[in-house]
């Protein structure tokens, strides 16, 4: 299944974006083994360069260790894995506020919309 990458951004980027955002929401764990390059590769529909930069990438930032004959795996540390989560909500947070600055919308009138938004979604998702 290939991904709808945005123009704007390196392809290899929206690949590290990606597995980032497998990893800190819990469905990559700590010590699993991440697929082939190869297999990525047609995953996303792109060169296996690509990948194995991204690949590289996430191994220097720590979040992949790579074992010889074994294969590359997910980090077990956790205080790292956080850390990425944190960042990675700050970014969405910062570009979120910053659209509803462009809107018109102020401090307060923003976390009026978001609790708004949030309490309708779960109550449609049939939570109370």
């Amino acid at each position: 299944m290939a991904i709808d990458f945005d123009s704007n951004l390196p392809i290899y980027i929206q690949v590290m974006d990606y597995i980032k955002k497998e990893i800190v929401s819990g469905r990559l764990k700590p010590g699993d083994r991440v697929d082939s390059v190869r297999d990525l590769a047609l995953h996303f529909g792109v060169n296996p360069n690509t990948v194995q930069r991204s690949l590289s990438e996430l191994e220097r930032e720590g979040l992949l260790k790579s074992e010889r004959t074994a294969g590359r795996f997910i980090s077990e540390n956790e205080e790292l894995i956080g850390l990425v989560r944190e960042q990675m909500a700050t970014t969405c947070i910062s570009r979120y506020v910053k659209e509803m600055e462009n809107l018109g919308f102020e401090g307060e009138e923003i976390l009026a919309q978001t609790a708004y938004y949030v309490k309708e979604r779960d109550n449609d998702n049939g939570e109370h």
